[in-house]
């Protein structure tokens, strides 16, 4: 079971969709207990509400792993992360918006980002009460409704993401030229990447690589026939050399591979 919603108008500037996953309600057969979940250029929170914490290793030759526990924060990345998956979990979160570190956890989105933080360390003791209201909350409906509570009552007076990085990101949508979107700014180059960096968690030309990542996984997963190399041209790649290395940097895997696994969820890609 999957279930999303939209946040309600308050939390809307903050968080991009709420979620909640009970795998333990219909178990599924998967011949593999890690997969990789991909980059998205955004920052995540999850609470895991079964017994066994998250697990996370440092790479697929990694035996062991760490265990990082049941509330995390994702931080924006640039790369994907390898997770166990050999249980069924339940667990609800939110992907949140650009901007909303600083206003939901105190600190900037770059002191988070390509790592996973518990939530302990941000909100403090408050945390095992939260987590625990959600583990009793039954239903999904009603564990959206008591999370979607939580965020709204941790965000101060409503401040936005900072006026240059919002147009920039509105910019980005249809250009990756940084260089004319920090001239439209009225910023030097490198304030307006400090500002960007400290909003996002990702400088400029990253987050531009991973939109035109997202637009070419979003192709690949949707059009198993298309051409690759059609794929790599209508989503800005030189050629379809500079769209396989760039996959594979962001995915640990060509397109091809990925195809092959042909993963239910495009972000998470199960280690065969």
């Amino acid at each position: 079971m999957f279930l999303t919603r939209h946040p309600g108008p308050r939390l809307s500037p903050f968080v991009k969709i709420l979620w909640a996953t009970d795998q333990t309600a219909s178990p599924q057969s998967v011949a593999a207990d890690r997969e990789r979940v991909l980059p998205t250029g955004g920052m995540h929170l999850v609470f895991r509400l079964s017994d066994h914490a998250l697990r996370l290793f440092e790479g697929i030759n990694d035996p062991i792993g760490c265990r990082v526990g049941h509330t995390v924060v994702g931080g924006a990345r640039a790369t994907f992360y390898v997770r166990e998956i050999s249980e069924p979990a339940r667990s609800v979160g939110v992907q949140l918006q650009p901007g909303a570190a600083e206003l939901l956890f105190g600190v900037p989105a770059d002191e988070l980002a390509g790592r996973h933080t518990p939530l302990e360390d941000l909100w403090g003791p408050s945390v095992v009460e939260a987590r625990e209201r959600l583990v009793e909350a039954g239903g999904p409906q009603r564990q959206l409704d008591i999370l979607e509570s939580l965020l709204a009552a941790r965000l101060p007076t409503v401040r936005g993401l900072h006026p240059a990085v919002a147009r920039a990101l509105g910019r980005f949508a249809t250009t990756a030229d940084v260089r004319q979107v920090v001239r439209e700014s009225g910023y030097s180059h490198r304030r307006f990447i400090a500002l960007f960096n400290r909003g996002l968690g990702l400088t400029p030309k990253l987050y531009c690589r991973i939109l035109r990542f997202q637009g070419a996984l979003e192709q690949v997963a949707a059009h198993p026939a298309a051409s690759l190399v059609e794929v790599a041209l209508d989503a800005g790649y030189s050629d379809q050399a500079h769209f396989n290395r760039e996959f594979r940097e962001f995915a640990g895997v060509s397109p091809g591979e990925y195809r092959e696994l042909s993963p239910t969820f495009p972000h998470h890609v199960p280690i065969r």
